[in-house]
């Protein structure tokens, strides 16, 4: 049964972020739309980061994608509870494909934060660890800024199979820090960090 809740508690999203993304080494990070990307951008802006400006609801799967062709690589994907609430089925098919170099990062306000505020399924009750744990993803809720250091160390192992934390933060409306919108741009340098010919 799913019960309303609060969320005035929670970490600092600026600070778990930047906290998750310290000394991240050759990760590739890929972030979802709005806010998460503000965060990302805010810690360390890189060229190895993509920053999504469309496409909601699809930032685990092109992490799945880019887990695949790059297996050499580390892959983290930073997205906000909404657009992983748009992006559910995409669990499943991240667990059948069993990548073991995906992380994916929900940070969760319990709101929708781009659109309002409005309070989102997680803030009514709905646990995004446990949808992922069904479909077969090793998942935890993150609470405490020594949890978050704790992961921290561990984005850059391999592991069995795909990993998901959801980091429970703060609904609050932080100044953004806007990484770049020109979608060349961003394509291009995210390319040539790959050793791909820039088109």
């Amino acid at each position: 049964m799913v019960t309303a809740m609060t969320n005035s508690r929670g970490l600092d999203r600026r600070e778990a972020v930047a906290a998750l993304l310290k000394d991240r080494g050759d990760m590739l990070v890929i972030t979802g739309l709005g806010s998460p990307g503000y965060d990302v951008h805010a810690a360390s802006d890189d060229d190895s980061t993509f920053y999504l400006w469309g496409a909601m609801g699809a930032a685990a799967l092109i992490g799945l994608g880019l887990a695949q062709a790059r297996p050499d690589r580390n892959v983290v994907v930073v997205t906000g509870d909404g657009e992983q609430l748009m992006g559910l089925g995409g669990l499943a098919t991240i667990a059948v494909a069993k990548p073991k170099n995906l992380v994916i990062i929900v940070i969760d306000n319990g709101h929708f934060g781009e659109t309002g505020m409005q309070r989102s399924h997680t803030g009514l009750g709905l646990d995004i660890a446990k949808v992922a744990q069904a479909c077969g993803i090793e998942a935890r809720v993150l609470r405490r800024l020594d949890e978050i250091e704790a992961v921290r160390d561990t984005l850059r192992r391999r592991s069995k199979g795909p990993r998901l934390y959801v980091v429970k933060v703060r609904a609050e409306n932080v100044p953004r820090s806007l990484p770049p919108r020109d979608a060349v741009h961003l394509k291009n340098r995210f390319r040539s960090q790959l050793g791909l010919p820039v088109t």
